[in-house]
């Protein structure tokens, strides 16, 4: 066998097993050393392959596929530090439980260490941000090889996609030349099948969770992030059956699609409601629940933090159960669904009738907000009413989740949020976006900051290359916004050298560059007609200027209305 049938046969192989393992979609970013596998990814029929020439963008673009998807995706880049740019994108992945599939390029054994070009040490480079590392052989003739990759990847996949899924990495190294036989059949894969596990709750622990459900008098439902292919319906039975009020987080994506039934128990403004001391102490449960992440909300983490429930129960698939506030006194190791097919019978308590009326009245205040005040909240409220239902949401961390968290009310329509939690960081929001919208094909609308949306202008790179739908609202306040709400911002000194770090950058000019459709707004009567405008293009960007203080003012004084009116009802 040839050089170019033994390297056509080496790739091959490798893209048989991807596939057989769940692959579904590769994104490539350009590179010398990576030119094999990205030549047998691109003639592979069924393989979704999208291009990002930055490898950091490629990245979270990757994320956002496989987040949106619940599917493995595949990244694959050439040696150096390209496979470093990987890295921040990795450590969300990580975080947030996404499967990714990185495959680095790298300088044959010879080439290494020796101050080849593009030559760095990638061998478990990624360190523990990955659940599993290998490196793999040289191509070579030899049926043992194939044998090995056939099973290593279906090892790797079966890790990255088991409890807590997360990524996994594959280091593969090529010696010149790279020429591959395009004529070359697919090469099958010998390993057919993985049977997952089902996990079930055996009988005793069933017993004595529906004993702790029924006999708690004060009850409480907490919801984090989900994944996209959570059991929505299975969890509003459950819910229903309990009647217990559910703290709804935003990206639990159980605020939209409600029923009249299901919309009375959830709970979406907790957030501003738990800043009221009469009302906390009204609010003590004896029992906490809760599924997936812990929420975005603060308030509700030095809550539950304060009081310290004598019962709370943390459902996690993972034996790494989250527990950021050290306060869980249970975790039941299984999928949510396990512990949604129990069924208990309670009836209407006042307890929980009280979480419904006070969010009636928060809600109602909220409803107001931008009656009177022009900031970050109001724009994103008017944007949150206005989003049409079959739309994704995309949300930047900082201000533009938490105005998601106390804006963005329960709803019938049906809308998705989405936004990396894992870090919480700034970077890579686009990207993610891109991938969110590439691997759901709906109309997306991403709500980000003008610190954010800098970080990864890269990103957009990512519109030259595939069909999207994507609309920007960039709120634009000069800096960054979320550390005038805290203790830093009391001490002037330094603060917007550090802290506030204004650029003085608009976006037009991106827009210009990118071809993008584009709008500035300075009012809210201008949002109000800019954003029913027909979209003429893929991409439009909308730049909400506003001040950072003016924000800051506007927030307070809706939690102080909220807070007194709670505190007069107490």
């Amino acid at each position: 066998m040839d050089n170019s049938k033994m390297l056509t046969n080496y790739v091959r192989k490798m893209t048989a097993a991807l596939m057989n393992a769940g692959v579904k979609a590769v994104v490539i970013s350009p590179g010398s050393r990576s030119t094999p596998l990205a030549y047998a990814f691109a003639s592979t029929e069924g393989l979704e392959m999208y291009m990002q020439i930055d490898e950091r963008s490629a990245g979270y673009f990757a994320l956002g596929l496989a987040k949106a998807s619940g599917d493995p995706v595949v990244l694959l880049c050439t040696s150096g530090t390209a496979a470093s740019n990987y890295f921040p994108a990795i450590t969300e992945a990580r975080n947030a439980r996404i499967p990714l599939v990185v495959i680095t390029a790298d300088r044959p054994h010879e080439l290494r260490g020796v101050g080849a070009p593009q030559a760095i040490d990638q061998i478990q480079m990624y360190g523990n941000q990955v659940k599993y590392s290998v490196d793999f052989p040289i191509p070579e003739n030899n049926r043992d090889v194939d044998d090995y990759i056939d099973r290593q990847i279906n090892r790797i996949l079966s890790i990255a996609l088991s409890a807590p899924e997360g990524p996994v990495h594959l280091n593969v190294p090529f010696r010149e030349p790279f020429d591959i036989d395009f004529d070359m059949k697919t090469v099958s894969s010998t390993f057919v099948k993985r049977f997952k596990v089902t996990e079930t709750l055996n009988e005793s622990a069933v017993k004595e969770l529906t004993t702790m459900l029924n006999e708690a008098v004060k009850g409480i439902i907490v919801v984090g992030e989900m994944p996209i292919n959570f059991d929505k319906a299975l969890f509003w039975e459950f819910a229903e059956a309990l009647n217990w009020p559910v703290l709804c987080d935003p990206l639990s994506n159980l605020r939209t699609e409600l029923s009249n039934r299901s919309g009375s128990l959830c709970i979406d403004n907790y957030d501003a409601i738990l800043k009221s001391e009469s009302f906390i102490k009204q609010a003590i449960p004896n029992m906490v629940i809760r599924f997936g992440a812990q929420p975005v909300s603060k308030p509700l983490s030095l809550f539950l933090k304060k009081i310290r429930p004598k019962i709370v129960v943390a459902v996690d698939e993972s034996p790494e159960f989250r527990d950021p506030i050290g306060v869980v006194t249970h975790h039941i190791h299984s999928a949510a669904e396990a512990v949604l097919n129990i069924r208990v019978t309670k009836t209407e308590t006042a307890y929980s009738k009280m979480w419904i009326e006070t969010n009636e009245i928060v809600s109602s205040i909220t409803a107001k907000h931008g009656d009177t005040i022009e900031d970050e909240g109001a724009f994103a409220q008017l944007l949150f009413d206005y989003l049409p239902s079959g739309a994704d949401l995309v949300s930047g961390s900082s201000m533009p989740i938490r105005d998601i968290d106390t804006f963005f009310g329960k709803t019938g329509k049906g809308i998705a949020i989405f936004s990396n939690r894992g870090t919480n960081g700034i970077d890579g929001v686009v990207s993610t976006a891109l991938g969110i919208q590439a691997a759901r094909q709906r109309p997306t609308w991403l709500l980000i900051g003008d610190l954010s949306f800098l970080h990864d202008v890269n990103g957009l790179i990512a519109t030259r290359f595939i069909e999207i739908d994507l609309t920007i609202v960039i709120m634009n306040n000069d800096g960054g916004g979320i550390f005038s709400y805290l203790p830093q911002a009391n001490a002037s000194t330094h603060f917007e050298k550090l802290f506030g770090t204004p650029t003085g950058l608009t976006f037009g000019h991106v827009a210009a560059m990118y071809d993008a459709q584009y709008d500035a707004v300075w009012t809210m009567d201008e949002f109000k007609s800019v954003l029913p405008k027909t979209k003429t293009k893929p991409l439009r960007i909308i730049e909400v200027f506003t001040d950072r203080s003016e924000n800051v003012k506007g927030h307070r004084k809706l939690w102080t209305e909220i807070t007194k009116r709670l505190d007069l009802n107490g």
